[in-house]
């Protein structure tokens, strides 16, 4: 049994794990895409993997991230203008295209985002990670997702 005492201060992170969806999506999409996502992230920068969990049995679960993740909306121009500013200040990222409704396995998920150019992709969904202030600025525009 452990018995070392349990810390009661707040966790306070200097980074963001965000997701911007665009507004205009069902809300079966949103969720699918924040799925999509935010598995991109937790795949290429292991730090914001925290450590598998266990419950009071001893029976083990995977690990999640160690930090909340904040969901955002926005029109198609702040994803755009979001997509811009993540590029430009190399932040860890992952997009989500309309045409990935359409496809059924990832093969095919990423020939259809290869076929455009980035400035013609049609982002319904992105994810970013980094300092906190930087993924502020790279969010600007957009709102908490209700």
């Amino acid at each position: 049994m452990n018995t070392e005492p349990i810390p009661t201060e707040p966790v306070r992170f200097d980074t963001k794990i965000a997701v911007l969806l665009r507004a205009d999506l069902e809300p079966w999409q949103g969720l699918n895409v924040t799925a999509f996502l935010v598995s991109g992230l937790g795949s290429q920068v292991p730090e914001v993997i925290g450590e598998p969990y266990e419950d009071a049995d001893g029976v083990g679960y995977l690990p999640m991230f160690r930090q909340p993740v904040l969901v955002f909306e926005g029109s198609k121009e702040i994803l755009k203008a979001a997509h811009d500013r993540a590029l430009s200040r190399a932040l860890p990222r992952a997009v989500f295209t309309a045409d990935l409704f359409t496809t059924g396995n990832d093969r095919d998920n990423r020939a259809a985002v290869r076929a455009v150019p980035t400035a013609e992709l049609d982002l319904v969904g992105l994810a970013v990670y980094g300092a906190r202030g930087v993924v502020d600025k790279v969010l600007k525009g957009a709102r908490m997702h209700p």
